[in-house]
């Protein structure tokens, strides 16, 4: 792989500043957003006079505490517009979420907004290693789905010409790469791995492709995929957070000289990790659930909105902010399964490093009389035509699941193809209990 490590001149000055800089610049920053929010949105106004807290109570970035969380559900019983900080009119760009779960959440974004957004994503494809005159193919969703169109403007706001292809269209996708010629791709880890099967389908070799970076976000993914990504296309894949709420991709990315942990741009966010049970601010270095309060957002501030992603803080490596680890799960993502608590990627882990199995996999949870169980479904990779080999490799990910997850699993090896693939974020969980 080819050395995309930036210049300083590069960077962003505040990339490199002083953490004492920094940190001037969040308090000054967070007492504006505070008081923001609370003039100009009633929710906030309510809640902070509820819990007797008033903007002009924070001295000091650790007085944040004091202030009382926002939800995900305060976004749908505000629907649609009610935590907007501005007159709708001054609202240019709105986005939303699927609203599978009820109704959607709307986010709404001022220029001013979607200027430090683009400026954001920008810095983050730069910290990839992506440049000013590099081709971007661009396979995120676009419409309400924030990836898309954040992405998009990103590139652009970097001097990258942009290939706004969209999700879907597999042939298609390999086919424009193999013509177009980009240096980078930002799209979902999983349909990266669709991609990679697709270019198996028709005997390319996917290291031969012009791609040099990956920019993957918008699920969780582990280093294994990292891995064997970057080994299949002889590519770096650099991780992109982000999230509707906050922002929107380019919230925290990856640093392609280090690739140890996306870089939260604390200039525009400040992050808190908080016990999930009790609320609690947890120290740097704990793990836990991560927080976010917004710190230049007008249309929608956000304080101290609770993510449900489950990371821990880290000092700065290859910039002076801190980094997050990687996000392997979430506490709404999070299985009980008799008594212990599973997440998707460590099943990913363990289908990944088995032999002979494909890396895509889905998780049925069921009944089993009375007793809650497991399904996991996997694929044999084309090699693997006999079935005494498809035993063996289900024999084998079963004890490893066993001996390092801690839960007895059924496993199901089926031919190339038969797991379910995805045109976006991957659903990789099923319930089925409630059907049973």
């Amino acid at each position: 792989m080819k050395d995309l490590s930036p210049k300083k001149e590069d960077l962003d000055p505040i990339e490199i500043a002083s953490i004492d800089e920094i940190r001037a610049l969040q308090l000054d920053r967070l007492k504006w957003s505070l008081r923001h929010a609370y003039d100009n949105v009633p929710m906030y106004k309510k809640r902070f006079d509820e819990a007797g807290v008033h903007p002009d109570d924070l001295q000091t970035l650790a007085d944040l505490a004091k202030f009382p969380f926002t939800y995900k559900n305060d976004l749908r019983d505000n629907y649609p517009f009610g935590l907007f900080a501005v007159p709708r009119e001054q609202i240019i760009r709105l986005h939303a979420s699927s609203g599978t779960t009820g109704k959607p959440t709307v986010v709404g974004y001022t220029a001013n907004d979607i200027s430090n957004w683009a400026d954001l994503v920008a810095r983050s494809l730069r910290a990839a290693g992506l440049r000013k005159g590099d081709m971007i193919h661009n396979a995120y969703g676009y419409g309400l789905f924030t990836g898309g169109l954040g992405a998009h403007y990103g590139i652009e706001r970097l001097g990258a010409t942009v290939v706004p292809m969209s999700g879907g269209q597999t042939e298609k996708q390999v086919g424009l790469i193999t013509d177009f010629k980009p240096t980078g791709i930002m799209v979902t880890p999983s349909y990266m791995l669709n991609i990679l099967e697709q270019y198996h389908k028709v005997g390319m070799d996917p290291r031969e492709s012009s791609l040099q970076v990956g920019v993957f976000g918008a699920e969780p993914w582990t280093d294994a995929m990292r891995r064997e990504v970057e080994e299949a296309f002889d590519m770096h894949a650099v991780d992109i957070y982000g999230l509707s709420e906050i922002m929107g991709p380019g919230v925290a990315n990856e640093c392609v000289e280090t690739k140890d942990g996306p870089v939260i741009w604390e200039d525009h966010f400040l992050p808190e990790i908080i016990d999930p049970a009790t609320g609690e601010v947890l120290p740097d270095g704990e793990m836990g659930e991560l927080v976010f309060t917004t710190l230049t957002k007008e249309g929608l501030p956000m304080v101290r909105y609770r993510t449900r992603d489950l990371t821990r803080l880290l000092p700065g490596t290859a910039r002076s902010m801190r980094r997050m680890e990687k996000i392997t799960g979430r506490s709404d993502d999070m299985i009980i399964l008799r008594g212990v608590n599973v997440f998707p990627s460590q099943v990913e882990e363990q289908v990944m490093a088995t032999g002979g199995l494909a890396p895509h996999y889905q998780i049925e949870l069921y009944k089993a009389g009375r007793m809650d169980a497991m399904r996991v479904f996997v694929e044999a990779l084309p090699t693997m035509t006999d079935e005494l080999s498809k035993t063996a490799a289900a024999r084998m990910l079963t004890k490893r699941i066993k001996d390092i997850v801690g839960v007895s699993t059924e496993i199901v090896v089926g031919n190339p193809g038969d797991v379910e693939r995805s045109q976006g974020k991957a659903k990789r969980v099923v319930d089925n209990r409630d059907k049973e």
